[in-house]
């Protein structure tokens, strides 16, 4: 039970981690949606589109980065499930613990570097007009 302790923290912050990711994703979807919606002729607000491709490039870095906390979460989950079905059949499983703990840490460490290039992009004075 004590091994647990530290994945099922991790896991716990994964999950919360990738419901922020969605969030924002979301939100860019539903941006993108709004300003495909403006006319070509609506003159004043048209050049607010301007922004698409910079909302595609922020949604991609989400996608990525929700990809590779899932993967942490995978590994974090097969982590604990390895560890309590070795203590019960009474195997070592010190290094594939350990392993999957360095993966699952790694992926989220790549995570978090996606979604800190898509927070260094994200605000633009288009954010400020509907």
């Amino acid at each position: 039970m004590s091994q647990a302790a530290a994945p099922a923290f991790l896991l716990g912050a994964l999950a919360a981690f990738i419901a922020v990711l969605i969030s924002r994703l979301n939100r860019i979807v539903d941006r993108t949606i709004v300003l495909n919606g403006i006319p070509d002729d609506d003159t004043v607000r048209s050049r607010l589109k301007a922004d698409l491709p910079r909302l595609m490039r922020r949604a991609e870095m989400l996608n990525r980065a929700i990809f590779w906390a899932v993967i942490g979460s995978i590994s974090g989950t097969l982590l604990v499930v390895i560890a309590f079905a070795s203590a019960l059949l009474q195997i070592q499983h010190e290094r594939g613990v350990a392993i999957l703990f360095m993966v699952a840490l790694g992926a989220f460490t790549v995570s978090l570097v996606d979604f800190a290039r898509e927070v260094r992009i994200a605000l633009s004075e288009f954010d400020h007009y509907a």
